[in-house]
């Protein structure tokens, strides 16, 4: 045999890849293009060799989620990690180590996991530099259990809040999204790939405009509108952060199935962005091509189909790629170069990440990391996140509530139930009904909740009362009466309403729970009852999309949004309740007034029914309750100062736009500064307004401060009539303010010169910060 290149660390992945490639059997090759579960390779909670010979005698491509679907501890899972990569390297022939991957929407699916808001929550925070730290953190977890792929982060642009995966996204902007999103994933990958989390974007693409909120259903998009919102988070994520690896969606475009686009997978994702890692499928994504969409007539044909579109890895388990796939090639319905090019992607990825120098996992770093004092530095985390999350939707006065307040109710079934602050894709609420310990795992997290929380807060003179009052869902009012005598009972009301998050029928969010209409699932009824006891009521929303508030927001005094804040919402929301913590989420998702506005975003065409006498509901105005950016404050804030630099920038130049913020109130705050632009008169119709920059800052009490927005004028690129991304000269509309409907400052930026293709990568976003421009 010749010299084994493959094992030279010296030499670059991609020549050990192909050295390596040359020296494989077709089964060899088959084993690299798919996964095995976790748990399929335990008996009685141990690792089996003899399972192991018998499901991966060649080798294997991915170890599915041996923390996410074993329930063990985490000590457990890296011992067994390493079991596994010990017999594929001591116990196949070419001893080719697996890619390692879980879930980490918001924190790895694993026992004593940090448990960070939900993505949705993260949004609100209009952060990514908190995206960036929380991703950061969940690396070193997985680092610590032997994974070295995250199914994550949730790229879908979502319009519709009857979606039940909302929650997982970052809402209905595709700048935002981007922004997020590429924070994320450098959080995740970290500088250099041997030590980090490939990071996965899913789900490609179009996924969250799916026909009638309903999952995995079509989505009819014209390409210029899928370009434009729902491709940007990803073209973004690989451009301007690198991403190694792509998942595809479950649902279709005109007609194709997104695991069986050429156009989508090779065409647009390498063919123009020049993307070169891995695309993987969705679970079970290929076989249904044959199952689901009905368009391949076997798995066989599933496979092919997956193939030559791009997709290099099947997940969860290998199916249609194992024999089908191969029956297939030894029958000359797929040529064996189809497989060559996906081996060798995988195998460029297991080099490029180190596995094969560093396959196994210190125990002794996953012992510290999952340590109480080590998980404490992530609460920490997962509390700051949940404080700058929070959205103040309304405020008569009442908030912050009163240092010397003589009593106070908590109200509700989220007032005392750790379970509910949770998303679909956190460990205890994922597992539910299908492992054990589940519990037990929720238990030794020691969650503290909001009512706890207000009782270690208040003072000993202060009387705190509570009453669950009703379920989240299944009907049972009987506790309404009670809520009701405690609330008269009370100076004040807090009442905690909102979703059960999780995978299963007794949940109202997260995947596959999708939804027809968008009342508060059970608890209107409780809300209506305590409000009219006259007692004053902060309504808390613990929940996973935009819910129809409009006729329980008339009876409260306050509002605020936590959404699915993990397990440190309980205490994050307490201090901003009592003001020790300024409230200064925004929301990145349009609140409806009724479900018939549905799909309702901000970023509309000009033609899009918002004016008389063109347009507009005869029974319902066609504004939101409250709008993309929305976000009280316990201060009030002016802007001023709007300056925009050069005046007039080429098109292939950059532009500055610089302004004041000043705190005009009596007490700290925090503001997100927002800038968008517009454009008239192009050769293709724009919408009024599109976010291309934000910034978050705190201001003390008559504290001013300068921001500047330095805009790459890519960033105004859009898709002309011919399907050219191009800059056009012209005159953008630039607008600043606190929310797309809150438009403090205005002004033209002008730009010049020649009509300019953009081809490449280009760059996606803008730089903020606070202070001057550079000299």
């Amino acid at each position: 045999m010749s010299q084994e290149l493959f094992k030279k660390r010296s030499i670059p992945p991609e020549m050990r890849a192909r050295d390596l490639l040359s020296r494989m059997t077709l089964e060899e090759k088959l084993a690299q293009l798919g996964a095995v579960w976790g748990y399929e390779l335990l008996e009685e909670g141990r690792f089996s060799q003899e399972k192991a010979k018998e499901l991966i005698p060649h080798g294997i491509g991915s170890l599915t989620r041996p923390a996410g679907s074993t329930g063990l501890q985490p000590e457990e899972v890296a011992e067994f990690v390493n079991l596994v990569q010990r017999f594929l390297l001591e116990e196949t022939r070419l001893g080719i180590p697996a890619l390692v991957h879980e879930e980490c929407l918001s924190g790895v699916l694993s026992r004593r996991a940090t448990l960070f808001p939900q993505p949705i929550a993260l949004a609100s925070t209009w952060m990514p530099e908190l995206a960036r730290q929380m991703a950061e953190l969940i690396r070193e977890q997985m680092l610590a259990l032997g994974a070295r792929e995250g199914l994550a982060p949730v790229l879908d642009v979502a319009r519709d809040p009857r979606w039940g995966r909302v929650e997982e996204t970052f809402g209905e902007d595709p700048y935002l999204v981007a922004a997020m999103g590429a924070a994320y994933v450098e959080g995740l990958q970290g500088d250099d790939p041997r030590e980090g989390v490939a990071a996965t974007l899913k789900h490609f693409a179009g996924y969250g405009a799916s026909e009638g909120g309903l999952n995995c259903a079509p989505a009819h998009l014209p390409e210029r509108e899928l370009r434009e919102v729902y491709l940007f988070p990803f073209e973004c994520a690989i451009g301007e952060a690198g991403a190694l690896a792509v998942m595809h969606s479950y649902g279709e475009l005109d007609g194709v199935p997104c695991a069986a686009s050429r156009w989508l997978l090779t065409s647009v994702l390498r063919g123009e962005w020049g993307f070169s890692g891995i695309t993987v499928s969705d679970y079970f994504g290929i076989e249904m091509l044959h199952s689901y969409h009905r368009l391949a007539r076997d798995k066989a044909e599933a496979a092919r189909l997956a193939l030559e579109a791009g997709v290099d890895l099947e997940l969860p388990r290998t199916n249609c790629y194992g024999q089908p796939l191969k029956k297939a090639v030894e029958g000359g319905l797929v040529p064996e170069a189809l497989i060559d090019r996906a081996v060798l992607r995988v195998l460029h990825l297991k080099f490029s990440l180190g596995l094969f120098e560093a396959p196994y996992v210190d125990l002794k770093l996953t012992r510290k990391v999952f340590s109480t004092a080590d998980r404490a530095k992530g609460r920490d985390l997962a509390k700051l996140i949940s404080q700058k999350s929070v959205v103040l939707l309304k405020n008569e006065g009442l908030l912050p509530l009163k240092q010397d307040i003589s009593s106070i109710a908590v109200i509700g079934p989220h007032a005392d139930a750790p379970r509910n602050y949770l998303g679909d894709y956190h460990f205890p609420a994922h597992g539910e009904g299908q492992l054990e310990g589940v519990e037990e795992a929720l238990e030794e997290l020691g969650i503290t909740t909001l009512l706890g929380a207000v009782r270690s807060r208040v003072s000993a003179g202060t009387r705190v009362l509570y009453a669950r009052g009703c379920d989240v869902l299944g009907g049972d009012k009987g506790g309404i009466s009670e809520a009701v005598r405690v609330a008269r009972e009370a100076e004040v009301v807090v009442i905690a309403v909102g979703d059960r998050s999780g995978l299963g029928q007794n949940s109202s969010s997260g995947e596959s729970r999708d939804v027809a209409g968008l009342r508060l699932p059970g608890v209107e009824e409780l809300v209506k009852a305590v409000a009219e006891t006259g007692t004053p009521v902060v309504l808390v929303l613990f929940c996973g999309r935009p819910y129809l508030l409009t006729p329980l927001v008339e009876k409260v005094k306050a509002a605020l949004v936590a959404w699915l804040p993990g397990e440190a919402g309980g205490e994050a929301v307490c201090e901003v309740l009592f003001g020790d913590k300024a409230p200064g989420g925004k929301l990145p998702m349009s609140f409806p007034k009724s479900t018939g506005q549905l799909p309702l975003f901000y970023a509309r065409k000009p033609s899009g029914g918002r004016s008389y006498p063109w347009g507009g509901y005869v029974d319902e105005s066609p504004d939101p309750l409250f709008p993309f950016g929305h976000g009280l404050s316990y201060t009030q804030f002016s802007y001023h100062d709007l300056r925009i630099e050069p005046g007039e920038v080429p098109t292939d130049g950059t532009a500055r736009v610089s302004l004041k913020i000043e705190n005009c109130g009596h007490r700290e705050g925090e503001e997100v500064a927002q800038l968008y632009i517009s454009r008239a008169w192009g050769s293709v119709t724009r919408p009024v307004k599109e976010l291309r920059g934000f910034l978050r800052l705190s201001l003390r009490p008559g504290e001013e401060k300068q921001v500047t927005f330095e805009i790459p004028v890519d960033v105004l690129a859009y898709w002309d009539r011919e399907m050219n991304l191009v800059v056009e000269p012209g005159d953008y509309q630039v607008m600043v303010g606190g929310s797309s409907a809150d438009i403090r400052l205005s002004g033209v930026l002008r730009v010049v010169g020649e009509r300019r293709p953009v081809g490449g990568r280009r760059r996606c976003l803008s730089r903020a910060k606070e202070g001057g421009p550079e000299p």
